[in-house]
């Protein structure tokens, strides 16, 4: 089920009512209608994927409690190991298997033998890459000691399969989510009313921004020969908005739609494109899978301490495996593999945290040194994104140089209609920052207004959707991941 669908119009508010107005307030049917909720949201696009869910979720729970039971470090090794295992065999198995295949076909190749390789027609399970970071988190804190095993089947699987994260995020922590889910909620209008607003911001970003881009941004990419290099920038500057706001909406609307159930779930994006070098950026842009990565991962490595040679090491460990995440494709390597090249110059100077807090906190316009420092890694950020979007990596590389060719400087191919577009993207920026400092941009936006023009700039957003709303479901970009 897509949030931007009609089914979803309806599913939404019938939960809200049956888990406000008819589960008495009692904790136990609240999470046992979220659970049946979640699994029916999952199974709506194919039921047949609901047994890997339940799969998963069965598993992570029994192991935690081995783990908590287990007389040594022994058995409780084995438990872990076996939960990492099987979960990542899983993923691997669904996501990476015929990449493997291809890739090693492509090298026999390369060096005169041909075989006839087969491959697996697999059907990627939608969230399988998110649900199984929410049970590797969970056994990894028990292991550790920084959580202790649950008892409560319900609330574990409602953690890992809560419908507004379930499939593409935020990524969850146990020590966050889990306590949430295991206490009494209350009904709060005040953050109903925030969850609401935050869902119409997420549902602009997606409906108005992410997919009139995606309609340009798809047609520069799929026909880039047709195309000079000044209108393949364009193509290029849309699909960074595209993926910006495709993303970063989906995860308001999770984020919103989980307020309407008194559940606070973790940030994933802070105006990442208002970063002033890319350390910055990393910090603001899916915070949840890069705080996973950082802590489970990057730490355990030894993270930015020991010698130069463990550093680079360090970096470029987290960052391939971060594009190999996203996808089994190279150009997800290799975007990753660009990113870790952005970011280890400002590792290695020690610059790294140079830009904590959010540029020009207070203040109406950026100083000239921000600005150009936002620019630069803008740019920077869209020159990876090519890699992101393209199909191969001659693709890509086909892509760029055509950019820096001499086509760079003749006039680009845009309509009224992509002028429109530029406006509208102009509009979303200037509300982006002057909403920079909140949670998302129109938390607070219009609250010292006059009534009427509160409600008048209320009132355009949901025409702008209302407007730009395509008549087929468009699935949001992570579902693939």
């Amino acid at each position: 089920m897509l949030f931007n669908s009609i089914s979803f119009a309806f599913f939404l508010p019938i939960v809200f009512i049956l888990y406000w107005f008819f589960t008495n307030g009692n904790l136990t049917a609240q999470n046992i209608l979220l659970l049946l909720a979640s699994y029916f949201f999952y199974g709506f696009w194919d039921y047949r994927f609901l047994f890997v869910l339940l799969f998963s979720t069965l598993l992570d729970f029994i192991v935690g409690i081995k783990m908590g039971e287990a007389k040594n470090l022994t058995t409780k090794k084995y438990w872990f190991w076996l939960s990492i295992i099987i979960n990542l065999g899983i993923l691997c198995f669904f996501k990476y298997c015929n990449f493997f295949i291809d890739s090693f076909a492509q090298v026999l190749s390369s060096i005169g033998f041909h075989p006839n390789i087969w491959s697996l027609k697999l059907i990627l399970p939608v969230g399988i890459s998110f649900y199984t970071f929410h049970g590797l988190s969970y056994v990894i804190d028990v292991y550790k000691g920084n959580a202790k095993p649950t008892k409560d089947i319900v609330g574990y699987a409602v953690f890992v399969s809560f419908f507004p994260l379930l499939v593409a995020g935020p990524i969850e922590r146990a020590g966050h989510l889990l306590p949430q889910i295991q206490s009494k909620r209350y009904f709060n209008y005040d953050n109903a009313v925030n969850g609401l607003k935050q869902i119409l911001w997420g549902l602009f970003k997606k409906l108005v921004i992410a997919d009139t881009c995606a309609e340009y941004s798809n047609t520069i990419f799929n026909h880039q020969s047709s195309y000079s290099g000044s209108t393949l920038v364009i193509g290029a500057l849309f699909f960074a908005f595209q993926i910006y706001c495709d993303f970063s909406g989906y995860s308001d609307i999770a984020i919103g739609t989980a307020r309407l159930f008194g559940i606070d779930l973790l940030r994933n994006f802070a105006f990442p494109y208002f970063s002033r070098d890319i350390a910055e950026f990393w910090r603001r842009w899916h915070i949840s899978l890069s705080s996973w990565f950082k802590d489970y991962l990057y730490i355990p490595l030894g993270g930015s301490n020991g010698s130069i040679f463990t550093k680079i090491r360090n970096v470029f460990i987290i960052f391939l495996v971060s594009g190999f995440w996203h996808g089994a494709n190279w150009t997800f390597i290799i975007w990753g593999a660009i990113n870790a090249c952005y970011f280890l110059p400002l590792l290695l100077l020690n610059k790294n945290r140079a830009h904590i807090k959010i540029v020009a906190s207070g203040k109406y316009l950026p100083s000239f040194k921000d600005a150009f420092n936002m620019l630069c890694t803008f740019l920077l950020t869209v020159f990876a994104w090519i890699f992101f979007r393209s199909e191969s990596i001659q693709s890509a590389i086909s892509f760029i140089s055509t950019i820096f060719s001499s086509t760079l400087f003749q006039l680009p191919e845009v309509s009224k209609k992509v002028i429109t577009l530029i406006g509208l993207i102009i509009f979303f920026i200037c509300i982006e920052w002057l909403g920079r400092e909140r949670e998302f941009a129109i938390s607070h936006i219009g609250l010292r207004w006059p009534v009427l023009l509160r409600w008048t700039f209320m009132s355009f957003i949901i025409f702008l959707i209302g407007m730009y709303m395509q008549t087929t479901e468009t699935p949001f970009i992570y579902f693939q991941f």
